[in-house]
């Protein structure tokens, strides 16, 4: 359905397939997607998002303030592989435009220090995500 690497509207994906059209963590309810979404503007809120040397992209989980807790998108990533949904990862392009970087598996691992978006100290959640192989 989707082209690794190809640009796409964030609301046609919303309008065609639903999910929460503001969060970084967006769960269609209809399908077994779950789709993320990285930028660098994620920074101004703490998360520090991004590919790591071993082929491991880090995703921080949601919440922007406060402990990070497995609840709602956070909890849908994690239990992506026992409810059968796949986790699609796009990367802000422009506004309102993303680009299909590709389906990726939550190995299970995450880490949990990282500041809040007003710099304190927190548990967080940062997953560890590999490309799934065709």
């Amino acid at each position: 359905m989707l082209g690794e690497g190809k640009i796409y509207r964030r609301r046609d994906l919303h309008s065609k397939l639903g999910g929460q059209q503001q969060s970084g963590i967006s769960t269609p309810s209809q399908y077994p997607v779950i789709m993320i979404f990285s930028g660098e503007s994620g920074k101004n809120y703490g998360y520090k998002d991004g590919w790591q040397e071993n082929d491991v992209y880090y995703y921080t989980g949601e919440g922007q303030e406060g402990d990070m807790k497995f609840t709602k998108g956070n909890k849908a990533i994690r239990d992506h592989l026992l409810n059968r949904k796949d986790i699609w990862l796009f990367k802000n392009h422009k506004p309102g435009l993303v680009k299909f970087v590709g389906k990726m598996i939550c190995t299970g691992d995450h880490h949990r220090t990282a500041p809040d978006r007003n710099g304190h100290n927190r548990e967080a959640i940062i997953f560890e995500l590999i490309l799934k192989k065709k």
